[in-house]
């Protein structure tokens, strides 16, 4: 039997799948159970395609439901405590660019990541060149759209 790593998970990211959890248990998979009971009771569902999206997007979220519940059941919560002279897993890193913009993100673990949050994983491109630098490093994020330079300026 395959031992299955643990998910290191900042305590903000542990709740929000925690809350996620809940929300498609308690409000998204009812309202498609009953969306679905109602397309069925409206007539001929072989050709509904109303009623085929609603049964994939109920597949989706009880597929969701049971990766959130895998990795909540390996979850570990970080317990080191955070350093400001260093990057590493649930730091929230500011950094400049080459053009002089500036952007702010939080290391998180790939399970918790999600960009449009500005929560970028330790595996990424950027995650991985960022971790264990110290501010005032410059760092060259190889991605596939080429080559970036990042300059840390601030670490919390």
């Amino acid at each position: 039997m395959v031992r299955e790593r643990p998910v290191v998970l900042t305590l903000e990211g542990k709740t929000q799948l925690e809350h996620e959890l809940e929300q498609l248990r308690t409000v998204k998979v009812p309202m498609l159970v009953a969306r679905l009971q109602q397309l069925s009771t409206e007539g001929d569902i072989s050709d509904n395609s109303e009623y085929e999206d609603t049964k994939e997007e109920l597949v989706l979220a009880e597929a969701r439901i049971r990766e959130i519940e895998h990795i909540l059941r390996r979850a570990q919560v970080m317990t080191h405590e955070r350093r400001h002279d260093l990057v590493q897993l649930g730091s929230r890193v500011t950094v400049v660019d080459e053009e002089g913009t500036t952007e702010t993100w939080v290391i998180v673990s790939p399970e918790e990541a999600n960009a449009m949050q500005g929560r970028i994983s330790i595996e990424s491109p950027v995650g991985a060149a960022l971790l264990g630098k110290r501010p005032g490093d410059t760092v060259v994020v190889r991605a596939p759209g080429g080559e970036t330079r990042l300059t840390i300026q601030r670490v919390d």
